[in-house]
């Protein structure tokens, strides 16, 4: 029996550690929706009403760490 695997295959790490940009913005695409939870706040105006919307500058922030922490990975 084969299961089907999410993760990231090897090879798009180990391009993505060179620097291979495309490599990258296939990593940024794997983790997108959870840098996206990562950034929803919840915020409420004058009256209480609640609205829950997207920090981008934390979002930036986020995938800017990630990005950093690729090209510092190193595979041996």
């Amino acid at each position: 029996m084969t299961q089907k695997s999410d993760l990231l295959p090897f090879e798009v790490i180990y391009a993505a550690s060179n620097g291979d940009v495309e490599a990258i913005y296939a990593v940024l695409k794997y983790y997108e929706g959870y840098i996206t939870s990562l950034s929803t706040r919840r915020v409420y105006d004058e009256e209480g009403n609640g609205y829950t919307i997207i920090d981008d500058d934390l979002k930036r922030r986020l995938e800017t760490k990630l990005i950093t922490k690729i090209l510092q990975f190193k595979i041996k």
